[in-house]
């Protein structure tokens, strides 16, 4: 009589950075959509690391965390997974220009850590970037093929841990994947950003700040849609090649969206809105071309302002979550 050893038809993916605003989305996301694969969410739990993003699922028998620095990855205590899915990254512009160096350690010299990793134990690779390693974008799109002309020093160290999972693809024969995707919003956002900044200011009876005349141009997608690019591309992307993701929403100035923010809460824009001085290098416009993904079948059923009113309403009724990292902010 011969025993047949029960197979395991599980994928492992290793999530860095899972405890921040997209690596959660997914990670909740992959859990919900794949009941038998297991997620290992690594985060070093820094300022926007929060283990409330994931308070939810915590028990959830295919989900561990562990507390570590991307640049340890050496010491990581599980057997290798099948996937690295890199989210792992200092990602606020303003803080970049205040100190860069934060940004260089994780967001280069922790993705070398990562790629070592990846060659040694035979792990496929998806390195999480963003439309902002294309710079500024004046007329038409950015296509992945565009040259690569970052402003910030956020967005160089983006570019640079780019330039280096390609290396590694020529050189090592890694398996890889990269995204990059235009600004993302929705629930589980720190609240430095632009839209939860809004929001959670506009609640507490506070001005919107928005830099120069407010019309820098921007393109956004809901986090759960970047999320389902990511698990698309996941799955059905060719190894060794970039996808953009975006909205495919028309594009709106940093004003035009906090004005429809403010007089969807049923305030006046005209109080609530605050100029402020611009920032060193801001780039004007962002904007890329979305066929290569649209070709697998990518879409967005809700439009922008479906989206935002789901956003408004989450941090209406979680005020829980984001009171408590606004009151730190403040303490500093």
């Amino acid at each position: 009589m011969v025993i047949e050893k029960e197979v395991d038809l599980s994928v492992k993916l290793l999530i860095t950075g899972g405890c921040g605003f997209i690596g959660s989305n997914f990670i909740r996301h992959i859990l919900k959509s794949y009941p038998t694969y297991k997620v290992y969410n690594l985060d070093k739990l820094t300022y926007s690391g929060n283990p409330d993003n994931l308070k939810d699922i915590e028990n959830n028998p295919n989900y561990i965390f562990i507390k570590m620095d991307i640049c340890d990855i050496q010491d990581f205590p599980l057997d290798p997974p099948d996937w690295i899915v890199n989210f792992a990254a200092e990602s606020h512009v303003d803080r970049s220009i205040r100190d860069s160096s934060p940004f260089i350690k994780s967001n280069y010299l922790g993705v070398q850590k990562l790629l070592d990793y990846a060659v040694q134990h035979d792990c496929k690779f998806f390195q999480i970037s963003t439309d902002e390693v294309y710079g500024e974008v004046l007329d038409g799109f950015a296509d992945e093929n565009s040259l690569l002309k970052p402003s910030s020093p956020y967005s160089a160290s983006k570019a640079g841990a780019d330039l280096l999972v390609q290396a590694y693809g020529r050189t090592y024969g890694l398996k890889y994947i990269i995204s990059r995707s235009t600004n993302n919003f929705g629930p589980y956002q720190y609240p430095e950003k632009l839209i939860p900044l809004a929001i959670t200011n506009l609640l507490e009876n506070k001005k919107v700040p928005i830099y120069g005349k407010g019309d820098q141009i921007r393109n956004w997608i809901f986090v759960e849609d970047n999320c389902k690019a990511i698990d698309l591309l996941l799955h059905e992307g060719k190894f060794g090649e970039i996808y953009n993701i975006g909205s495919l929403y028309d594009d709106v100035t940093n004003y035009e969206l906090i004005k429809f923010i403010i007089e969807n809460m049923a305030l006046d824009y005209e109080y609530f809105i605050e100029f402020v001085p611009d920032r060193p290098g801001h780039d004007r416009r962002y904007a890329v071309d979305c066929k290569k993904i649209t070709e697998l079948g990518f879409e967005i059923k809700d439009n922008l302002e479906t989206n935002l009113n789901k956003t408004i309403n989450w941090y209406i009724n979680n005020e829980w979550w984001w009171k408590k990292l606004k009151l730190r902010e403040d303490d500093k």
